[in-house]
Formats: structure tokens, sequence, C-alpha cells
């Protein structure tokens, strides 16, 4: 490789990444067979016991990249991996990979796995960075029902609880994706239609919420707030009907009038992620990642990093590792973008396709600059 590669390779490894999309890490001890649950994103059965999820690229990912920070030489065998990690602890292991991944900002929705991963403090403390708040929607108004809220008041008190919760976030999330998909009516609905989904809800004791109705009026409520609104597509654990998780199927509600006016930003998105790159060129407040498939294709990431920036823009385009629970994922994310950045981008550059001034200004764009703008971050 010339001198060329070698910029882009020097460069992305010294960029501070903000990780635009995350959550937190475990804060306790795991035994092997959980923490092999954890390296498969679509199935919450324990793992068979005649396979391991370290055969994946995963878990190869895991043993290549991971092992030296645990002091183990690259694809040390799963077992002396699992003896090494068991033997340093969640503590430590935990504050090695987080400050390992190179990630100046975490920006951290705490709506899911609250007391077992850590919070944003917690995080910002482990990585010696610094952690912000996502507030989660669908969370917030499972809160509000637990306290017996229903009916004519759901609506203002969802609405003031959503003000409360965010005047120290920098966005608020949906997993719309999840409860009901997209393809649905996904317009603002009428008041009295809000009043009777409440109150049908509640009555049934609440719970995982799962209403359209309901689910449409968080949505609009977090567009009238004006903050970053990040919403969950493409794959993730099998609740989700895939083929209904396809952003292609929000192009109604991003041509609604307020919703232009709010950066929207798609999550994740393969298998969709040209899907994603069209609907950033084609709307001006759209951004996405491929964030959680970039550690779960693993060395087949490049691939993937390739694919994105295909057609959209580079301004509309973030960083992001998704990880939740065994550290190696927030530390793995960054890995391997990096890999597949410099290797995609240095070989642009390498071939004489992009000057290598415009190859580091994306790369800073795409790892750092274009998280700080949209969610503004000082």
């Amino acid at each position: 490789m010339g001198s060329g590669f070698a910029d882009v390779a020097e460069h992305v490894g010294a960029l501070r990444l903000v990780d635009h999309h995350v959550h937190g890490a475990f804060t306790a001890d795991l035994d092997r067979a959980e923490f092999e649950t954890h390296l498969n994103e679509g199935s919450p059965e324990p793992v068979p016991e005649w396979m391991t999820q370290f055969d994946s690229q995963l878990g190869f990912a895991i043993r290549r990249f991971s092992a030296p920070v645990l002091d183990l030489p690259p694809h040390a065998p799963a077992d002396e991996y699992w003896a090494r990690r068991a033997e340093l602890g969640v503590s430590t292991v935990t504050e090695r990979f987080l400050r390992a991944a190179g990630v100046s900002d975490w920006l951290i929705d705490t709506g899911y796995g609250a007391g077992t991963v850590l919070d944003v403090g917690g995080m910002a403390a482990a990585s010696k960075g610094r952690g912000h708040l996502i507030v989660r929607l669908e969370s917030l108004a499972e809160e509000l029902a637990a306290c017996g809220v229903s009916g004519r008041a759901f609506a203002d008190e969802f609405a003031s609880r959503l003000e409360r919760a965010t005047r120290h976030a920098v966005g608020v999330k949906s997993v719309l994706a999840y409860r009901a998909g997209f393809d649905i009516d996904l317009s603002p609905p009428p008041p009295h239609a809000v009043a009777d989904a409440a109150r049908r809800w509640v009555d049934r004791g609440g719970g995982r919420l799962v209403d359209p109705v309901l689910l449409r009026h968080g949505l609009h409520a977090a567009v009238r707030l004006g903050l970053p609104i990040q919403i969950h597509t493409g794959f993730g654990d099998r609740d989700l009907d895939l083929h209904r998780a396809n952003p292609i199927h929000l192009l109604d509600v991003l041509r609604t009038p307020g919703v232009a006016d709010v950066p929207i930003v798609l999550l994740h998105c393969y298998p969709y992620h040209r899907e994603a790159g069209y609907l950033a060129q084609a709307f001006s407040n759209v951004h996405f990642d491929v964030g959680l498939a970039i550690n779960h294709v693993g060395v087949r990431s490049t691939q993937v990093v390739a694919e994105s920036f295909e057609l959209a823009p580079f301004a509309k385009q973030l960083y992001s590792s998704d990880a939740w629970g065994p550290p190696e994922l927030h530390h793995l994310g960054a890995v391997l973008w990096r890999r597949a950045v410099t290797s995609v981008i240095g070989r642009w550059v390498e071939d004489g396709d992009w000057s290598a001034t415009d190859a580091l200004r994306v790369v800073d764009m795409v790892g750092r600059d274009n998280a700080r703008r949209v969610y503004r971050l000082g």
C-alpha cells in the first residue's frame, strides 16, 4: 500500500469517535452461557449445547480484535479467551474495552435493561469519555401507564413528562419498528383516539406498548418537541417482523408537515441500508448509520460500509456501534468501522479516485462531526 492509504489509516486510527447510538455495558459478571447468548442479536434463547456463538463472524472478530485488549494473542482459542476474561473481572474488562474504543462521546439509550447495564454517568466514568442521554419514547409511555394515567389525561401528561425527561437529553428514540412496524398509518392521531387507546391499554394493565395509536402519538409528540428522533430500522431480535422494518415504509411520515423540521436518524438499517441511503439523499432532515450490523457481520463489515457510501451524501452518515451488554461490542463496533473505512476509502485514495484531503475530511464527518452537528454537542 502507498502513502495515501497509510495516511488514511493513521488518521482513522487516531480519530476520537462519537458513538451516536449505544447502550450501557454490563455491570455484573456473566457465566459463559449468558455471555454467548448476548453474541446473538436474533434469538433470546440459550445457545444450543452442540454449538458456540464464538463460531460466528462476531465470535471470530472478538477472538481476533478483542483478545489483544485482554493481553492475549489475536485468534486466541475461545476457551483461553473466556478464562482470561473471567480472571480479569467485569470492571477491568469493561474499562479496557471502553477506553480502547477511542470514543469521546457516547449517546446512550437507557430505555432497555436499566439496572443491568451502566447508565450515562457510569459509561462516562468507565470510558473516561462523555455520556449523553437519549430518551426512549415507548419506555416513557410505559412508565406513565404504570402510574395509571389514562383517557384524556394521557396526552397532556405524556407531553409534560417528555419535556421533563429531555431537559438534559440530546435526542429521543422510537422502537416503533418492533411494536407495530412501519407499514401502518403513521399520521398524527386525533385526541379522542389517543384518549380511547390509553384507556383501553391502562385498563388491560399497561405493559409493553404495541397500540399503533399511542405509538403514533408518541412519535408526533417528539416531532413537536424538536429534538433529533432516532428510529430503529432493519434487523433486530426475532420479535421484529423484518420486512415491516424497511425504512422505505417511512416515506409518508417523512412527507408529513412538521417532520421535515426535525432531524430523523435511521438506526442500523441493514439489510436496508441502501434504502436508507436513498432517504438520506431525498430528505434533507434524514440521516442514518449502519451500526449493529457492523459487529454481527464481522469481517464482512467492510462491504456493508462500502455500500453505505454509495448514494447518501456524506454529511448524512453517522458512526454507531449500538452495543448493549458485553463491552466487547462497544470496542468492536469502533474497531470494525475503522478497519472498514480505512480499507474502503484508503483504496479509493490509493487508486486516485479520491484525494487524500477529501478522504480525511469525510472520515471526520462520519466518525465525529456529523453527530456533533445533528445533536448539537458542545
